[in-house]
């Protein structure tokens, strides 16, 4: 399909976003105090194309911190560093409970899946890196590949997700009780929510999901970042676990591999098609962005996104 050809070039973005300003509905997340000061009623949008081309409405270049967003990519960098251990320490099911639910499963010791906090902590701990600050070097170096641009952490909200983050630092604990977490809980909450911090705009974030979308190549930049494999395996995980424990109604309706962040941060990838990111504060109580979900479920009808849509 050439660029010309492609109805995501084509389509009113920017009409989407004007409907999406008039919904309401939802609350800002209040777990930490940079995200409860939040403007709820900003709304940013971008998609990218498998060419590289990038179609923005409302408030795309506003700054915010990815929070579980980042999950999909940490999992990627980890697989990339050390599958085997990966595979091994985490697993790839859903969970119909909370993200932060103090659960393991039963036999095993280990996280559910890559994108439940327990499991995003472990993994975030699986990058190559001696200490904190390597992996969250790595992390960060990462990132900042998937996403084109160079990234940076909001050391803000990174001290605030550390000392108020008593949910992860209970998991944690767990998890080393277990035997699969080998780092220092305090070190190994401190990489997690360095990568929680990092910020972005709904344009970087739609060059992350695009790279994820293309095989592990970035559209923008040409570089590989993962390979086809590891995006691949991510993006299966995105499909059923991504959406908290709303993921099955949400592969049912929109049909596509998601992550959201309470943040109000959305990042999707369709195979082949466009990545896609979202930034709207007001989130439900499955902890999605409101209007990121009608983002999504609109752009799925209107570009046939579903990817189990027959032919």
């Amino acid at each position: 399909m050439t660029a010309a050809a492609d109805p995501v070039l084509d389509y009113d973005l920017a009409g989407l976003h004007a409907r999406l300003v008039q919904q309401r509905g939802g609350e800002v997340d209040d777990s930490i105090p940079e995200l409860a000061s939040a403007d709820p009623d900003v709304v940013g949008l971008a998609v990218v194309t498998p060419g590289g081309r990038v179609v923005e409405a409302g408030d795309s270049d506003v700054v915010f911190s990815l929070q579980s967003a980042v999950k999909p990519f940490v999992y990627a960098l980890a697989l990339t560093d050390d599958r085997d251990r990966v595979a091994e320490a985490v697993g790839s099911e859903p969970t119909g409970e909370a993200f932060d639910a103090i659960h393991l499963e039963s036999g095993t010791g280990r996280p559910a899946n890559p994108l439940v906090n327990a499991g995003a902590l472990l993994t975030a701990t699986l990058v190559t890196g001696d200490d904190r600050a390597a992996k969250s070097a790595r992390v960060l170096a990462g990132l900042s590949a998937f996403a084109g641009t160079e990234l940076a952490h909001d050391t803000t909200v990174s001290r605030s997700e550390q000392l108020l983050g008593d949910r992860n630092h209970a998991l944690g604990h767990l998890m080393r009780s277990e035997g699969q977490l080998t780092m220092d809980v305090d070190e190994a909450v401190g990489v997690y929510a360095d990568a929680c911090a990092v910020q972005v705009s709904t344009v970087s974030l739609a060059v992350m999901g695009a790279t994820l979308a293309l095989g592990g190549r970035n559209p923008v930049t040409g570089r590989r970042v993962v390979s086809e494999q590891v995006a691949r395996d991510t993006m299966s995980v995105m499909a059923t676990c991504g959406m908290y424990d709303g993921s099955g109604r949400w592969l049912q309706r929109v049909g596509f591999p998601a992550k959201s962040g309470v943040s109000g941060s959305l990042v999707a990838a369709v195979p082949r098609r466009l990545g896609l990111g979202v930034y709207s504060p007001p989130i439900d109580p499955t902890g999605n962005s409101v209007r990121g979900v009608l983002a999504c479920e609109a752009l799925s009808d209107d570009l046939g996104l579903h990817v189990l849509q027959p032919a």
